[in-house]
């Protein structure tokens, strides 16, 4: 039997979804459309820097990190994105990330050194990185500006 499942019914039914994501948020740690993300099942309150999959209020689901705990929520950012997302619950929470495949290895995200290492340099060094992801989007909108034939474009990097 060749069944498929989502994500969400994977890891309900069978506690475990291996897959690769859709989207560059993640990057560089996880490429889109090349590495093989394993989520699990996860239990109780989740910790600073964990990689939640959740689901939210439209539908999408999204795989970000976990960069503040709050008491009733989370707040969570891609390690390639600048704006950080508030009102994560824990019932919004399908599984966590347990590790990946790149090229062929696989890379425990609870017991690796190597992982850890770009954990505590990429959000430890954010502030380094802030610039960077600014003028991306600057170029990114500006672009889109020009694309759309528009000519209101406003030359300002926070809005």
């Amino acid at each position: 039997m060749n069944e498929a499942f989502s994500a969400d019914e994977a890891v309900t039914r069978f506690g475990l979804y291996i897959g690769t994501t859709c989207g560059d948020s993640m990057e560089p740690m996880i490429r889109q459309g090349r590495d093989r993300v394993c989520i699990g099942r996860c239990s109780g309150r989740l910790r600073l820097y964990d990689v939640p999959l959740y689901r939210r209020p439209s539908g999408q689901l999204v795989l970000h990190r976990i960069v503040k705990v709050l008491p009733e929520e989370y707040v969570t950012c891609g390690d390639n994105r600048r704006k950080w997302e508030r009102g994560v619950t824990d019932a919004m929470i399908i599984g966590i990330l347990t590790g990946f495949y790149r090229e062929g290895i696989f890379i425990d995200c609870r017991r690796s050194w190597k992982y850890r290492c770009y954990v505590f340099f990429w959000w430890r060094f954010y502030w380094l990185r802030l610039p960077f992801l600014l003028g991306r989007d600057w170029l990114h909108r500006r672009k889109r500006y020009r694309e759309s034939g528009r000519s209101d474009f406003k030359p300002g990097l926070f809005f």
